[in-house]
């Protein structure tokens, strides 16, 4: 029986993927590009030539820098309470027979789902409805419900693929619930909680939707460069500072990537 493995991809395909891989990532290099123009009014083509004096620009400017300090913040607090909302609930769901559980299961996927505007709208009517004034903490709670998504999603499929035999050998030897989760389960879902953990800094490093529903008069980076596209002031500054978003969610996305690719197989499974 001869083996399909070494037989190329048919040259149709090729171009189909090329131009695919193109039309994708095309946009994204213009953005280096013109961060690095030496014409500030407009965006021509090709650029009229290359200067490096804007990342200097940039670099004195704070209000880049207060809206990146915001977005940073919000990431890192969004994503901690991700993990640990988004962890409960995997092992609720994945280790617990209940009523209800797949309805709890879609009911907290369903943030993702949901158009981001669709999820301001109610975010917003709640918190005008609580009282709650508008400020850091309503754009970490917006966040936050989509964060819990991303990393329930990756815990989820890692529990379920964590022998349940490893946990009933924990027990019989004498191991109380913390002990068993500290030894046992962690270690197994340990990098799927990095990467969920990843993706969800990510996401809300770069929302903006959400965060133009829940925000008050603070401006993280995604609302500060819009900003600047609808008023600008110094075009290539904008294009130098989404030049450091791809770079900063480039690097979490790829990491995940790397961290997950080989989580196929069942811990403990056959022992």
């Amino acid at each position: 029986m001869r083996s399909d493995r070494g037989q190329s991809a048919p040259l149709g395909l090729k171009i189909a993927a090329v131009a695919g891989l193109l039309f994708l990532h095309l946009p994204i290099a213009l953005i280096f590009v013109y961060a690095f123009t030496t014409e500030e009014k407009s965006y021509q083509w090709p650029p009229p030539g290359f200067t490096l004096k804007w990342l200097g620009v940039t670099w004195e400017r704070p209000d880049v820098w207060e809206a990146l300090t915001l977005s940073v913040q919000v990431a890192t607090i969004s994503t901690l309470v991700a993990l640990v909302l988004g962890t409960l609930c995997a092992a609720a769901v994945s280790r617990s027979r209940f009523f209800g559980r797949e309805t709890l299961s879609l009911l907290v996927i369903l943030p993702i789902a949901l158009p981001g505007i669709i999820t301001g709208i109610a975010l917003r009517s709640a918190f005008n409805l609580a009282d709650i004034r508008f400020s850091f903490w309503t754009i970490v709670l917006g966040h936050a419900t989509f964060c819990v998504v991303v990393v329930y999603n990756n815990a989820v499929a890692r529990f379920r693929r964590t022998s349940g035999s490893l946990i009933e050998a924990s027990m019989d030897l004498g191991a109380d619930g913390f002990q068993t989760f500290r030894y046992v389960i962690l270690p197994n879902i340990a990098t799927a909680l990095l990467a969920g953990g990843m993706l969800a800094f990510a996401l809300s490093f770069d929302e903006v939707i959400v965060t133009t529903f829940t925000a008050g008069q603070q401006a993280t980076l995604p609302i500060w460069m819009l900003e600047e596209l609808v008023r600008p002031r110094q075009r290539p500054v904008t294009n130098v500072v989404a030049m450091v978003v791809v770079v900063v969610t480039f690097a979490p996305i790829l990491g995940a990537y790397y961290l997950t690719r080989d989580g196929d197989q069942i811990a403990g499974a056959g022992k």
